[in-house]
């Protein structure tokens, strides 16, 4: 039942053979720093049976000096969810990925995409996209260390070095190396001189790379990512590409999810409503808190369930009110629906009772 809950970290059965694991990739949702932890995969999980979840970037070197428990914790109720690695260290990304294995995720990813000037720095992330044979290498220890797929996530260039022929190339060297799977956010990413918000918006999209990839490797699966917003948009993609990756939307607008199960995996069990997505959160929000977080930090991915709803605007603002106060509970969310009701009423100017 969805309402069951168990705070130890998931230790499923690996695969019997490398590579023979099959996740549907038709949607999922991209990794995000600071977004997409533990709290916001559950919420989404309770959305959605079949989108595929990401956690945030993960340093192989935080694995290795830290608290593996701590940084890879999940819920059963997650799956399936992959772990997005980052670095450039071979072994330490195959300790990395046994690690993620052992804790029970379903695919390991490794980040050749962000333009972090910090990322960069620490020579992981988009920067990794001149080193074609650095990232065949990193993905061969990985593949070997693990019975789970193996993933990159990639731009389709990177400042000068642009052009389709490189991208070939460095699709072409690490498919070799082992990899299937290619999720390409399709803008190029300029080390110097944007940020990372501006390296997501100012550098053109241009979907028709994705596709002119997939054409020219039709047994590699593409995910394409980057500018997507709504299911529409995903079905048109999913003409031409293998699956699609939606980011900041589904954050910003979670319910869009609700309808993905439906409409893109034909699986037909009724959507829940907003309010029973609520309700069936209350006993996780109730059981983290018992471990010490505070009530805002999970509050905090629920702020968009109602967006452009009637009584959307109340829902913020009661949440962000009464969520910031000492001693802040799940009581909050059910008094935050009531509101929704309550100014849904008063715009279509009905009797409340």
């Amino acid at each position: 039942m969805l309402e069951a809950i168990s705070e130890q970290a998931v230790r499923r059965p690996l695969p019997p053979q490398g590579g023979d694991k099959i996740l549907d990739r038709r949607l999922s949702v991209a990794p995000m720093l600071d977004w997409t932890d533990r709290d916001y995969r559950y919420f989404a999980r309770l959305l959605t049976r079949h989108t595929l979840l990401y956690t945030e970037m993960i340093t192989a070197a935080a694995l290795h000096h830290g608290d593996p428990s701590r940084l890879l914790a999940f819920d059963a109720l997650e799956g399936p969810v992959a772990l997005q690695l980052g670095g450039s260290d071979p072994r330490l990304l195959a300790q990395g990925a046994v690690l993620g294995a052992d804790f029970g995720y379903d695919e390991i990813n490794l980040n050749v995409g962000c333009p972090s000037p910090r990322v960069s720095k620490g020579r992981f992330g988009a920067c990794l996209m001149l080193e074609p044979e650095l990232v065949a290498e990193c993905i061969q220890a990985m593949a070997a260390a693990v019975s789970l797929p193996v993933t990159v996530k990639t731009r389709i260039g990177v400042d000068e070095q642009d052009s389709f022929e490189q991208l070939h190339r460095f699709v072409e060297t690490v498919a070799q190396a082992g990899c299937r799977t290619f999720i390409v956010h399709a803008r190029k990413a300029w080390l110097q001189g944007l940020s990372p918000k501006q390296n997501r918006e100012i550098p053109p999209l241009q979907y028709e790379r994705v596709w002119a990839l997939k054409q020219a490797f039709p047994g590699l699966e593409f995910i394409l990512n980057g500018g997507v917003v709504d299911l529409d948009q995903a079905e048109a993609h999913l003409q031409r590409v293998d699956g699609v990756m939606i980011g900041r939307a589904a954050y910003h607008d979670p319910y869009l999810l609700a309808e993905a199960d439906g409409r893109l995996y034909g699986d037909r069990h009724p959507a829940p409503s907003r309010a029973e997505v609520v309700h069936r959160l209350l006993p996780y929000v109730a059981m983290r808190l018992s471990c010490g977080l505070r009530f805002q930090q999970i509050a905090r991915h629920l702020l968009g369930l109602f967006h452009g709803q009637p009584g959307g605007r109340a829902w913020r603002r009661h949440i962000s009110t009464f969520g910031v106060r000492p001693g802040a509970d799940e009581r909050v969310l059910l008094d935050a629906l009531d509101a929704v009701a309550l100014a849904a009423a008063e715009q279509r100017h009905e009797p409340t009772g």
